[in-house]
């Protein structure tokens, strides 16, 4: 594992530019991110469903507010080096909202905003009952995404939701029109065969970025595959979520049959590994300096 400083690392704009393939691990809340950062990834993925379901311990509905998000963004930018792609769902709002949205996260230091073109309330991307917004208004919240950032460098992720109702043809449409109004990464969601997906990448060269969900709508594929395809990034944005659940899963369940956690062979984090990650060895720094 690497620790770097933002200083350190390439921009996601840069990388995309030398054409490195990224994979970005989804976050959710400062512990996930705090340990997916010190394996030294290329990027980071701020998942909405985590930030849904950490948060407020609710489905990935449209209850996360602008608030919610763009707070968990700085936090996790502040405590981590990686470059951040963090999710902004339908951009909570009208065309006016995007504006909003995506000056807040770029202030916030997330250096892509993923936008999609559901209709609000919107859905999870690999559940039931998506619905989309007309495509007129689609393209004009990705061409005022482009409008409102202050930096080039600050992606901008145009997402349709359009393969499930409408089919993958409409998908295609739609993200041909996102990248005319100005979307530098297209992310046509939940294709639903490994042919789909290369259909994807022969349409386009834009940026491509596929969405990794084990038990999902669409293969979870290689690395090496998805980059043979044409895909520039890939995020796993429920992986670390999964993981956790089952992991807390174990050791709840032992608790509760055992009432203790001796002998229990679900493994845990050592604690002092677990005071080394959250800081503890600056507050003693500080503490040893000033002697208190």
């Amino acid at each position: 594992m690497t620790t770097t400083t933002n200083h350190d690392m390439p921009s996601l704009a840069q990388r995309l530019r030398d054409d490195e393939f990224v994979t970005a691990p989804g976050v959710y809340d400062l512990v996930s991110a705090r340990v997916a950062d010190r394996f030294g990834f290329k990027a980071l993925y701020m998942s909405g469903y985590g930030v849904a379901a950490s948060h407020l311990g609710m489905p990935d509905a449209g209850y996360a507010t602008y608030r919610d998000m763009v707070d968990r963004v700085r936090q996790i930018v502040e405590r981590t080096s990686a470059p951040l792609i963090a999710d902004a769902d339908t951009g909570f709002g009208g065309a006016l909202n995007v504006q909003h949205t995506v000056r807040g996260y770029e202030a916030a230091g997330a250096q892509a905003i993923q936008l999609e073109d559901q209709e609000f309330p919107k859905r999870c991307g690999h559940t039931k009952d998506r619905r989309v917004i007309p495509l007129e208004d689609a393209v004009l919240k990705i061409r005022v995404a482009h409008d409102a950032r202050s930096s080039a460098d600050f992606l901008i992720i145009a997402r349709t939701d359009a393969r499930t109702a409408h089919g993958l043809d409409e998908a295609l449409r739609r993200a041909e029109a996102f990248a005319e109004a100005g979307a530098d990464i297209l992310f046509v969601e939940s294709p639903e065969s490994e042919k789909e997906m290369e259909r994807i990448c022969r349409s386009f060269d834009t940026p491509l970025l596929a969405n990794m969900v084990e038990g999902g709508r669409t293969p979870v594929l290689t690395a090496e595959r998805l980059e043979e395809l044409g895909y520039s990034i890939a995020i796993f944005p429920a992986a670390g979520l999964a993981a956790t659940i089952q992991a807390l899963n174990g050791v709840y369940g032992y608790l509760d049959c055992h009432g203790s956690s001796v002998d229990m062979d679900q493994p845990i984090c050592d604690f002092a590994e677990m005071n080394e990650l959250m800081g503890f060895g600056d507050v003693w720094a500080f503490d040893r300096k000033y002697g208190l």
